[in-house]
């Protein structure tokens, strides 16, 4: 197959008639590596869950497991960057002169990822002056651990990987007056971002407690897609 099909095969699929298509580009390995439709996050599913099912309900043991506090979840973390930070105790809503035996520990748990646009097959072109759209969505748990569980930060970034042309965050605020316990979807589009966008930066922050043994509030399904509709003025 000639260059000019391999060019004419990707406008095709992807919807890019009106997009910049220059002929220098390699468009068989453009189409080959599928930069558009498809999440560019690597391991979305580290905890080997998906929000197709439920998530699990947590597991109380018979007795109180020995050894020191845990504040990550087991998981397969390939391609993250992950954090952990450990909140002091909370002792504001306790009335003075109460004593209380034990206390939950909170703690952040934090993963992050950069997604490098040209490397996975998008062009300058494309990104400067069409700016498809950029789709960013996220599941997480409702573990009714805290008001506050979830943090999600998506910046785009320039070529330097540290100036910053758009971005999102979302820090929602859980309401634990009724019990609920399923996944909660975030999602973001990004568009008319402007020109000079080369990297995605993902992070989100999960919050786990311990008390006797380890609560986590779990994710799954984290993505970040190219998707083919140009920004409109």
């Amino acid at each position: 197959m000639s260059a000019a099909e391999w060019e004419r095969r990707c406008e095709a699929e992807w919807g890019l008639q009106g997009a910049p298509m220059p002929d220098h580009l390699d468009w068989k390995s453009i189409y080959e590596a599928k930069p558009l439709g498809r999440n560019l996050l690597k391991n979305p599913a580290p905890l080997g869950l998906s929000k197709a099912s439920p998530p699990p309900e947590p597991d109380l043991p018979d007795a109180p497991p020995r050894g020191p506090p845990r504040f990550q979840p087991d998981g397969d973390f390939t391609a993250w960057t992950t954090g952990t930070e450990v909140l002091p105790y909370d002792t504001s809503g306790i009335p003075e002169g109460v004593v209380i035996c034990a206390l939950p520990q909170f703690s952040w748990f934090t993963l992050e990822q950069v997604v490098d646009l040209k490397a996975e097959g998008l062009w300058e072109e494309l990104l400067d002056d069409f700016q498809p759209e950029i789709v960013v969505q996220d599941c997480y748990e409702e573990s009714q651990l805290h008001q506050s569980i979830y943090q999600l930060q998506v910046k785009l970034l320039a070529a330097d990987r540290t100036t910053v042309i758009s971005e999102h965050s979302v820090s929602p605020t859980e309401d634990l007056s009724t019990y609920s316990h399923q996944w909660k979807e975030v999602s973001h589009v990004f568009s008319r971002y402007g020109p000079g966008v080369r990297y995605i930066h993902f992070l989100h922050r999960l919050k786990n407690s311990f008390l006797n043994d380890f609560f986590p509030t779990r994710f799954t399904d984290s993505s970040v897609v190219i998707r083919a509709v140009r920004s409109s003025s």
